[in-house]
């Protein structure tokens, strides 16, 4: 039997509201106890014990968009790696995009990106897998079969599906078997061949520019399929003040409509990309201030349901390019957490709406069993220092790729200990 004890903690977990000093046990991978009056008398002998010195243990974080290159581009990041990097920011639960060499379109790969993640042992991984054929927006998949071996949504990942006749179908048949649909939101005619927001930056850089507008006319595109069809249809990585208008005025419809945004969205402006700083080029791109601000307001009123990495690991190869060359996205598993925590201390959204939106928001959304303190639930968990500073240090990263525009960033609060089934994966070193 494992069993580890968690003492003198600061139990922290929104879904429930539990804010308050306590113990937690974990038996066997799962919680078997937590509260106040937990080890009163002290902890029996034979258990493992750790101290927490009232630091915050909350459930850990879990990213439901992540790259993570295996099979295919292991040179740029694996599930070894990805696993280190997440335990190392408290995450302890990764959903990956499809986007691999060959793409997860069938049952094999599920099964492989499932099995690979079991045997590491460090984070739990969950596929998405691809909507259409190969990742080419004019077939659809399995879609039945690939849920039953363990999918947990549908999406062409980093790419639109585009045809609305295609996406009409996708919908139809997820609404069949009540599957979920995550969407790329990018009007493709509109935002080819851009590399930055439109606006006097790119204008100024000589850079094609990539209007706001080409994220709100998909959108809201898509928002009338899921009125036509019904289908569960996610929004990822939003990033304009349009976007979350259309969400907000979805949800008032009461359209199964939710969305997700991305550090950098919230964290970083346009003039990140300074004198064409390729580390600042992601898709969709770093956005206005008002943009920047939309988002922030979004997620404090709980329009945005989720926060992910958006973690898109790329060599130096890839990034030391031209702007207009380079490679769009960036690492972000090791940076998630103190980034969100930056939103609390900054006092623009409350520590229950943060915390929210990397746990029970997008385990919600994914029907996932975990982001919560309760008894029964999976013993994955992180214990956070909440006011510790440190400085974003790249070379420190456990993923094999750097691509940061946070690099050397002041930032408050660190995940010191990462667990999972009940059994420690990370502490800090410092």
């Amino acid at each position: 039997m494992n069993r580890l004890a968690l003492t003198n903690a600061r139990l922290l977990d929104p879904s429930t509201g539990r804010d308050a000093p306590g113990g937690l046990l974990a038996v066997d991978g799962r919680i078997a106890d937590l509260g106040p009056a937990l080890f009163a008398d002290g902890v029996p002998e034979g258990i493992e014990t750790i101290d927490c010195r009232g630091m915050a243990l909350m459930p850990g974080l879990v990213d439901m968009r992540a790259q993570l290159r295996e099979p295919g581009a292991e040179h740029l990041e694996n599930l070894a790696t990805a696993s280190q990097a997440a335990a190392a920011g408290g995450v302890t639960t990764i959903v990956c995009l499809p986007n691999t060499d060959p793409p997860i379109d069938d049952v094999a790969l599920v099964e492989f990106v499932r099995r690979r993640a079991r045997e590491i042992g460090r984070a739990v991984i969950h596929p998405y897998a691809a909507a259409t054929k190969g990742l080419a927006g004019k077939e659809l998949t399995e879609m039945g079969l690939l849920a039953e071996a363990g999918a947990v949504g549908f999406t062409d990942g980093t790419r639109a599906i585009a045809n609305a006749g295609i996406l009409r179908r996708a919908m139809s048949y997820a609404r069949t078997f009540d599957l979920l649909l995550v969407q790329h939101p990018e009007e493709p005619a509109l935002s080819h061949p851009g590399g930055m927001n439109e606006g006097e930056i790119a204008t100024r850089l000589g850079l094609p520019g990539i209007p706001a507008m080409a994220e709100v006319v998909l959108l809201e595109r898509d928002l009338r399929l899921v009125e036509l069809t019904g289908a569960r249809y996610h929004a990822a990585h939003i990033s304009t003040s349009g976007a979350v208008e259309a969400i907000r005025a979805a949800k008032a419809r009461g359209l199964p409509v939710t969305c997700d945004t991305a550090p950098p969205y919230f964290a970083l402006n346009e003039t990140a990309v300074g004198d064409y700083r390729t580390f600042a080029k992601l898709s969709p791109p770093l956005r206005s201030d008002g943009d920047r601000r939309a988002i922030v307001a979004g997620i404090a009123d709980g329009t945005i349901d989720a926060i992910a990495s958006d973690h898109a690991p790329h060599d130096q190869d890839s990034k030391r390019l031209p702007f207009s060359s380079a490679a769009s996205g960036i690492v972000g598993l090791e940076t998630l957490l103190p980034l969100v925590l930056e939103l609390v201390h900054q006092g623009d959204v409350s520590l229950t709406r943060a915390l929210t939106a990397v746990g029970a928001g997008p385990a919600g959304i994914l029907r996932l069993d975990c982001g919560r303190l309760a008894v029964g639930a999976p013993a994955d968990l992180v214990l956070v220092d909440m006011d510790r500073p440190w400085r974003i240090a790249v070379d420190r990263f456990r993923s094999k790729s750097k691509n940061s525009p946070f690099d050397g960033r002041p930032v408050q609060g660190r995940a010191m200990l990462t667990v999972l089934g009940g059994r420690v994966v990370h502490r800090a070193q410092d």
